[in-house]
C-alpha cells in the first residue's frame, strides 16, 4: 500500500493502465532483460536465455514469468501479448486492479482513478534526463509511464533490434526526437545519455 492506503502499483500495471496489455508485456520484457534472462532474437523479436533470471530486489512477477515461459521460439511483441499464457497473466494482473477500482466493468478499460493515478505519477517521475545512476526498478518505472520515450532513451539498441518500438525513420535534419509525452518532438535527443553511461546493460 502507498502512504495513502492505495494499492501500491508495480511497473508492469502502471503501464497496462496507461498503455493497456501490450505496454505492460514490453514492461516484462525489459524486466526480463534487465535479468539477463532475455535478448534480442531474430529482427523485431525476443529470445529467451538458457539461464536463469538474475536476482533483484524483487521477484519476477508472474506476467514477467509468464512471457519467459513463452518464448520456446522467438517472438515479436504482437505475438507475445497474444499468446495465451501471457493473456491468462494479463487477465489475472487486472482482477485486483478492478477491485480496487482502477478498472471498470465489463470492457475492464482504466477508470478515472486510474487515469488520475498514472498522471500523477508521471508529473512526479517524470522521463529521466539520462542513464546514470538509474536503478533497473527506475528504468522499468520511466518506460512503464513513459513507454517509447523511455526505451529509446535508456534501452535504445535492445528496444529497436527487439522490436518494442518502430527504428526512426532519419530525415535530412536527423533522427526523429521524441518528448517526454513519447510523441515527436525537436525538444530532446532520446539518445543522448546525459553525459553518463551507467545504468546497466546497453
Amino acid at each position: 500500500m502507498d502512504e495513502d492506503g492505495a494499492l501500491r502499483l508495480e511497473p508492469h500495471e502502471v503501464a497496462l493502465l496507461r498503455g493497456g496489455p501490450r505496454a505492460a508485456v514490453t514492461v516484462a520484457v525489459v524486466d526480463l532483460y534487465l535479468r539477463g534472462a532475455v535478448e534480442p532474437g531474430p529482427p523485431g523479436t525476443v529470445r529467451a536465455l538458457p539461464t536463469e533470471p538474475g536476482t533483484a530486489a524483487t521477484p519476477l512477477p508472474p506476467l514477467a514469468e509468464a512471457v519467459r515461459w513463452s518464448l520456446e521460439e522467438p517472438l515479436g511483441i504482437r505475438r507475445l501479448t497474444r499468446h495465451p499464457d501471457v493473456r491468462l497473466a494479463v487477465a489475472l494482473m487486472r482482477i485486483p486492479l478492478a477491485e480496487d477500482g482502477l478498472l471498470r466493468y465489463p470492457l475492464l478499460g482504466p477508470t478515472r482513478a486510474a487515469r488520475r493515478r498514472v498522471r500523477d505519477l508521471r508529473e512526479r517521475h517524470p522521463l529521466p534526463g539520462g542513464r546514470r545512476g538509474l536503478t533497473a526498478d527506475d528504468r522499468l518505472l520511466a518506460v512503464a509511464l513513459h513507454d517509447e520515450a523511455a526505451l529509446l532513451l535508456l534501452l535504445p539498441r535492445f528496444a529497436l533490434r527487439a522490436g518494442l518500438v518502430e527504428r526512426a525513420e532519419v530525415a535530412d535534419r536527423g533522427p526523429r526526437r521524441y518528448s517526454s509525452r513519447g510523441g515527436p518532438s525537436g525538444a530532446s535527443d532520446p539518445f543522448h545519455c546525459g553525459g553518463g553511461t551507467g545504468g546497466g546493460p546497453d
